[in-house]
This record gives C-alpha cells, sequence and structure tokens, in this order.
C-alpha cells in the first residue's frame, strides 16, 4: 500500500533556542517544535507536568451544582446509585467514584448496564431497578449526555439525576439537575477532552476542594484514573497529559490489589502506556465485551487476596475467549473478502453467523487497518443483520450511513466508528449503496500519511539521544511515537519472522550498522535482498535482549530508494 511520506518542515532558529534554553539535544528540540511546544510554560507542563498544572474543576458546567448536591446526599447519608459503562473508562469511573464516596461515609450502590443484552447508555429498564431500590440519587460517569428519554422518566419516578459525561451532547441536554461535562456549547473549561474517569477526576477534586480535604485525598486516585483515560483514547496531551504522567508513577506502585494483580499477569516489565493499551485494557475490556462487565469492577474494588486471585483468573479466561472468538470471526471474514474479491472495492461490508457482538468492532478495526478501507461487519440473526463498522481518516463512515437511510434499520456512532442494524434481505443493495457513496467522495484518492518528525543518518544517533526521547512520553493519541525517515540505507542482512509474518533486517550507512524490525511487514522478503538501497520510515527504540541494549528502529514503512 502506497502511503504519504510528509517530513515537517524543520525551523532550525526555534530548534536551535530550545537546545541553548533548556539544554535538549537535537532530535527532542526539534520534537517539541513540530508539535508547537516553544513556550517555557508548554515545555516544562509537557516534559515535567506538576499536580499544581491540573485546572479548576469549577470551572466545569453545572460542576458546582453537582457538587453541592452530592454533598447533600453524604450528609444525609442518601440512597445513591452509580450508573456507569461496560468499558475500561466505565469501569475505572465507577471505581474512582464509589471509592471516593465510600471513604467519605456514603455507601453507594452501583449499576452498570450489560453489553450484549442492554447496550451502550441509560434504559428504562434499569431506571426502573434503580427506583425499585429506593435510590434518591442516580449519577451517571462515562454516559448520559444522550439520555434524554430515560433522565425525564426517572424526574417521573422522583429519581434526581447528576450527569457526568465526555462524549458530544446534542442540541438538546437531558433535564438533570446537574450536567458536567467540557463538551457542553457553553463551556469554558481548557481542556474538552477528558475521559469520562477524567470528569470523575474533576468531581472529586472539586468535592475534595468544597470540603477542605487533603489533595492527596483525590490524587491518590490518579492510578485508576489513568488506566481509564489510556484506555479510552483520548489525546494524551494538555490535562489528559498530566494525569497520565503522573498517574503511571502511581501505578508503579499501586495499592489497588486488582490493578496489581493485572499488571503482574500482563507480563510488560515496563510499566508505560503501551503495558496499559495492550496489556490492561483488553483483560478489562474482555468482561464487558464477553458479558461479564461486573467481574472487572469487583477486581478493583476488593480487598480480599483470595478473590483478587479467583477474579484475575476469571479476567485471563475472558480474555483468552475473547481472542479465540475474534480470530475465528477474523479468519471467516477474511475468507469472505478474498473469496468475493472485495479488497478491491472501496468498502468492505460482510456478515455471518454466530459472530460475537462483543467483539466484532474489534475485528472490523483490524480489517480496515489491513486494507485502509472502511469495513463494515455484521451478525446474521434471524432476520436481521448487525453489528460495526470502522472507517478511515477523510471518510465520514457515519455521514455516509445517513445518505442510506432507506436500506437502513437504525444507526449510530461518529465518523470513524458506527453502531448499525439492517435487514437481511437489503444487505447486498446496502453494500452497494455505500460503494457508490464511496466513489462519489473519492475515497480511492485516500492515502495513510505518516507525518516524519526529522530525516537522520545513523551516524547522528546513540543511545543517550534515543533514551532522551523517553521524556516524550508517554505515548497515544495526540502524541504519537516520533517518526524518521532514513534515507540510502544499504541492507546487510534480510529475513522473515515468525513464519513469514515480521520482517528482520539490518541496515548499513557508511560504517553504521543498526538492526530494524518490521512487524506485519514479513512479505517484503521476498522483495528486498542484500545490498538494495533503501530508505526507511520508523521509530527509534532501544531493545534489550540477553540483557544488551541495541539501538533499533521499528519500521513503519520502506521503499527502495531513489
Amino acid at each position: 500500500m502506497n502511503k504519504n511520506w510528509q517530513v515537517y518542515q524543520v525551523d532550525e532558529e526555534k530548534i536551535q533556542q530550545l537546545m541553548e534554553k533548556y539544554k535538549i539535544n537535537k532530535l527532542l528540540a526539534t520534537i517539541l517544535v513540530n508539535r508547537d511546544i516553544i513556550e517555557k510554560e508548554q515545555i516544562e507542563k509537557f516534559l515535567n507536568p506538576k499536580r499544581n498544572d491540573f485546572y479548576n474543576p469549577f470551572e466545569m458546567p453545572d460542576m458546582n451544582v453537582a457538587i453541592e448536591r452530592i454533598i447533600k446526599a453524604i450528609k444525609n447519608n442518601e440512597k445513591v446509585v452509580i450508573y456507569g459503562d461496560y468499558d475500561v473508562d466505565g469501569i475505572t469511573s465507577v471505581t474512582v467514584l464509589k471509592s471516593f464516596l465510600e471513604e467519605l461515609g456514603l455507601k453507594v450502590s452501583e449499576y452498570i448496564p450489560n453489553r450484549l443484552q442492554e447496550g451502550y447508555g441509560l434504559n428504562k429498564s434499569a431506571v426502573d431497578q434503580i427506583y425499585k431500590q429506593g435510590n434518591k440519587l442516580m449519577i451517571t460517569v462515562d454516559c448520559g449526555i444522550s439520555a434524554i428519554e430515560e433522565v425525564k422518566y426517572a424526574n417521573e419516578l422522583g429519581i434526581e439525576t447528576i450527569i457526568t459525561d465526555h462524549h458530544e451532547p446534542g442540541n438538546e441536554l437531558p433535564n438533570a439537575i446537574a450536567v458536567v461535562d467540557a463538551k457542553r456549547k457553553d463551556s469554558k473549561y481548557p481542556c474538552r477532552n477528558l475521559a469520562g474517569v477524567g470528569v470523575v477526576f474533576k468531581v472529586i477534586q472539586a468535592i475534595s476542594m468544597k470540603l477542605g480535604l487533603d489533595e492527596k485525598e483525590y490524587l491518590k486516585y490518579l492510578d485508576i484514573v489513568c488506566i481509564g483515560t489510556i484506555s479510552d483514547i483520548v489525546p494524551l496531551v494538555d490535562e489528559n497529559r498530566v494525569i497520565v504522567k503522573l498517574g503511571l508513577k502511581l501505578v508503579e506502585q499501586t495499592k489497588n490489589l486488582g490493578l496489581k494483580a493485572i499488571l503482574e499477569g500482563t507480563g510488560y516489565s515496563k510499566i508505560d502506556s503501551n503495558t496499559i493499551s495492550f496489556g490492561v485494557a483488553p483483560r478489562i475490556n474482555a468482561c464487558g465485551r464477553m458479558g461479564h462487565q461486573e467481574e472487572a469492577l469487583k477486581l478493583f474494588l476488593t480487598k480480599e487476596t483470595k478473590e483478587v486471585k479467583e477474579l484475575t483468573q476469571k479476567l485471563n479466561d475472558y480474555n483468552k475467549l475473547r481472542q479465540e472468538t475474534e480470530k475465528n470471526i477474523y479468519n471467516e471474514a477474511i475468507t469472505q473478502i478474498e473469496e468475493k474479491n472485495l479488497a478491491k472495492k472501496n468498502t468492505i461490508v460482510v456478515m455471518g453467523k454466530n459472530w460475537h457482538h462483543g467483539v466484532i468492532g474489534i475485528v472490523s478495526s483490524k480489517i480496515t487497518e489491513m486494507y485502509f478501507k472502511p469495513s463494515i461487519l455484521l451478525c446474521e440473526e434471524d432476520e436481521y443483520g448487525k453489528g460495526s463498522g470502522r472507517s478511515i481518516p477523510g471518510f465520514d463512515l457515519y455521514e455516509a450511513l445517513t445518505e442510506c437511510g432507506d436500506v437502513i434499520e437504525k444507526f449510530g456512532g461518529h465518523s470513524m466508528a458506527v453502531g448499525i442494524n439492517i435487514k437481511k434481505n437489503k444487505f447486498e443493495e446496502f453494500k452497494e449503496k455505500l460503494e457508490e457513496i464511496s466513489k462519489q467522495k473519492h475515497i480511492e484518492e485516500i492515502v495513510p500519511i505518516l507525518r516524519i518528525d526529522a530525516q537522520i543518518s545513523l551516524d547522528e544517533i546513540d543511545k543517550n539521544m534515543v533514551d532522551s526521547l523517553k521524556e516524550l512520553e508517554p505515548y497515544g493519541e495526540g502524541n504519537k511515537m516520533p517518526l524518521f525517515v532514513f534515507k540510502n540505507l544499504k541492507i546487510d542482512s534480510i529475513r522473515a519472522l515468525s513464519d513469514g509474518k515480521h520482517l528482520k533486517l539490518t541496515v548499513k550507512d557508511n560504517k553504521n550498522i543498526v538492526n530494524a524490525i518490521g512487524f506485519n511487514l514479513g512479505q517484503l522478503s521476498n522483495e528486498y535482498k542484500i545490498g538494495d538501497k533503501i530508505d526507511i520510515v520508523g521509530n527509534l527504540e532501544i531493545n534489550t535482549f540477553n540483557g544488551v541494549d541495541n539501538i533499533q528502529i521499528n519500521i513503519k514503512d520502506v521503499m527502495k530508494s531513489l
């Protein structure tokens, strides 16, 4: 697949100024300039955020109203329920708010909907249960901003609602006593992109400030807040970066027995955003995906060592089942794509029997990533096909589906991810219509872009320079690992690993030889040979093997040198 290599225009003057002023190397200065982090306050907050870098929580809409009502509930020992979501953001949000309120003496219950039976967000059946349990106050976390009818129904039953959410609001807000969401149109809060658990963190910060508590009473939850923030793939800049940078330090020494057990089970030796994204998050998400969301919450809340062991085993079992289910669906989908030659189309739409709703979205993501095409996977159920879709940058999948209204039963989501429900007898018509829309939008002209921080040669880099890039961590959405281009490298050795799946190279520039690894690029071992001159785009990293550290290029793309 062709990729568009775009190298940042180097501003040598600004780079030199940063190098001299902050005593940093050229590579680090270049990346900061590329990210437009050039002012002293910006640089200090980015590289070394501190607890006083948190914004005032009362700048968030309705925060004061929400806090006053929660404090009233604490004083009167009211029956309160927290209504959450089944993903990592939702689970960590419930964990933080429940733990904090119970430390203040308020016993609270929680309700997390079952993904497979209830779906996302508030529903009237759940509100009925909450009412029958005698709850007078319902606090939503990571959901609720679009629950107009459900909040109205709760009001009719005499349940007051506080919404805390981070999703985009519609034209109408729920008629709750408070709607705390930094994305509200009237919001003046400096950071709009908090995760749901980030909003909860601001709530407990505000309660602490109002009650005159020591700041450690809310800061001690940053380990859990950090997990939810990274897992929800919000931009790791601004206040999110403060949360994650400080939070990761607490994760390393966490006192939460459940989190400690999950970390030990991942097998990762280093605790960073990568460990959370690929080691911790999938295990927690697996519970919700397989319909056992309450197990993940129990693991975070329990203080019993025996229960921690049992629940950790369950999480690992659910994750293995999720992986197996995902693999089966993926293989069946790929077979359809190959047999029907769908890779030549602009969009990929497939349907299968017994495809699990909890993992179908992950498979769609993998297929979109593999082919760089929007994909929709549907599970065949009686007369319907129900499923999920993922898109590519530059093609608004939600907008495209609005143009297919006559062949879709219902859908929801946003430009990059959708949920969809169609009648089986409309499947072929839907496929053709989506394909036609993609042609009208000239989707074939969209090419993946690699934004490259700098062109460098092998003799410019050493271990200290590569180590200095750690100051840019944590990496994630909004702060990607820096990419570099290396030109006119000579292939010194080349082979495929893992049954042809991955590519292993050593490359030479003058007298310098460096290792390079290309994950999922094994097919290139047949296209290149020893002695070929190539250009590589990749990340720089230190690979430790048998106790020896070596500089390594993690290849993202490669082409023959001109």
